[in-house]
């Protein structure tokens, strides 16, 4: 933003007491990222912004996901829980640099974009001091409202304190604001404490700033944005909003959809180039799909990279570490992890291939497993370009089936096979002639035989 080039972003994480639930509020998932991820991803950054982050005491895993998430982050601890404007100043000493900007979000709203948050800034450096981010409520009800008088904001007035007149307001604060920094600390330290809970209400900065001769302002956006989450069934709301985004998105970059409705995508998929996506796959994080491939119905995908013209399903299930190449084909009920597939390679159907290299062009048979786990440690499987893998075989890893070697079906493999070699190990078939039937006309004597 021209003439404003310095923001300073407080955000605070929250508890989450309604989620039942013993992991910390903002690192409940949406689209398989953790809700305090999505505001990260979406706040400013680069040169000249500092993000400082407020978390509760005891929550180090909070912490620690702001850390990998944005490693420029600094994290502050509110060790009281003394209400929104006491939490903000627990990053005291951040917003004591003197920013030209301070925004003040939370960890609970993932469906912030980038763009509101820069429009959210805008009104500050028209000379406006504080900017309140609203929305207009289908139901108001138990919302602070946004209190208007000639074009400016005057208050934010809460449902228990609002008059009839005001209770009419639909336009409610989502407790998001944007401050002039140079005169952040001064509103901020001049919240109290007086009212029922003895807390320091950050909703009181309007009236302040008011008080002060500043001017104050709002800008709108829709409901679903800033939805706040702090119980399973808001959870599971905001979970739709974004799969509705994601799966709008990808339709509109290029990707068939089949029934869109039934797939469930993370938000960081990417999809390259006349993909076809059928119904009912489930993507989570770490996904990518290359040009021309082909996702078919009931398959999950997680940590995999999928290659050009691949085709995955029905049915099928790639867990992380999974790299598919161009034309490789995996089939119905086939679970790939930690395994690289390469060119033209298939495993068509109800196979396992863990930790393994298979190289391109070879086939791997139906019912093939890859015998990765000896109980202790993970080893792993080596095949050749061009190998062929026979029905019902079982590769015990350690070990290395060569380029163009043939495994006979139904096969324990245990050691090494050279290149272009059969390798056979099963017990040599025996006959013997009319015993089915002597088996079968025995048993049905039995049966016609009277019981004394």
């Amino acid at each position: 933003m021209s003439g404003r080039t310095n923001l300073t972003i407080v955000l605070a994480a929250g508890e989450g007491t309604r989620m039942r639930s013993s992991l910390p509020k903002v690192l409940h998932p949406v689209a398989g990222q953790p809700l305090l991820r999505h505001v990260l991803a979406a706040a400013p950054g680069g040169e000249g912004s500092s993000l400082a982050v407020v978390v509760g005491p005891d929550h180090q895993a909070v912490a620690d996901e702001v850390t990998r998430a944005r490693p420029d982050a600094q994290t502050f601890v509110q060790t009281d829980r003394r209400g929104t404007a006491h939490a903000v100043l627990a990053a005291r000493s951040a917003i004591a640099q003197g920013a030209d900007d301070l925004l003040v979000v939370f960890g609970d709203t993932p469906l912030l974009s980038a763009d509101t948050f820069a429009r959210l800034r805008a009104p500050l450096k028209d000379g406006v001091a504080l900017v309140v981010l609203g929305f207009r409520a289908a139901d108001p009800t138990g919302y602070g409202r946004l209190v208007g008088e000639g074009g400016e904001l005057v208050a934010i007035r809460e449902q228990a304190d609002a008059s009839a007149e005001e209770k009419k307001i639909t336009l409610c604060n989502a407790g998001i604001m944007a401050f002039d920094g140079r005169v952040a600390l001064t509103i901020l330290d001049k919240i109290g404490h007086a009212n029922s809970k003895n807390e320091y209400y950050l909703t009181d900065a309007v009236a302040i700033a008011r008080e002060l001769g500043l001017k104050a302002a709002v800008i709108e956006t829709g409901e679903d944005e800033v939805r706040g989450i702090n119980t399973k069934a808001q959870l599971a709301e905001a979970e739709q909003v974004m799969q509705a985004r994601l799966r709008k998105a990808a339709l509109e970059a290029g990707v068939t959809m089949v029934a869109p409705e039934t797939v469930y995508l993370a938000a960081d998929t990417v999809f390259g180039k006349d993909v076809t996506v059928e119904p009912f796959v489930v993507f989570g994080p770490g996904v990518s799909i290359a040009d021309g491939a082909v996702i078919h119905a009931f398959s999950h995908v997680v940590g995999a990279s999928i290659g050009a013209n691949a085709s995955v399903g029905p049915y099928a299930r790639l867990r992380p570490g999974t790299s598919l190449g161009e034309g490789a084909r995996i089939g119905n009920f086939v679970e790939t992890k930690a395994a690289t597939i390469e060119a033209g390679a298939k495993a068509n159907h109800l196979s396992y291939i863990g930790d393994s290299h298979v190289g391109a062009g070879a086939n791997i048979g139906a019912g093939t497993i890859t015998c990765n786990y000896d109980g202790f440690d993970k080893h792993r499987t080596e095949i050749g370009t061009g190998a062929f893998v026979g029905s019902n075989s079982s590769l015990v890893a350690p070990v290395k089936i060569g380029a163009g070697a043939y495994i006979g079906s139904g096969s324990v493999i245990t050691r090494d096979v050279p290149d272009d070699a059969l390798a056979v190990e099963r017990n040599e078939q025996s006959l013997r002639e009319g015993w089915a039937k002597r088996y079968r006309d025995t048993k049905l004597a039995r049966k016609k035989k009277p019981k004394s």
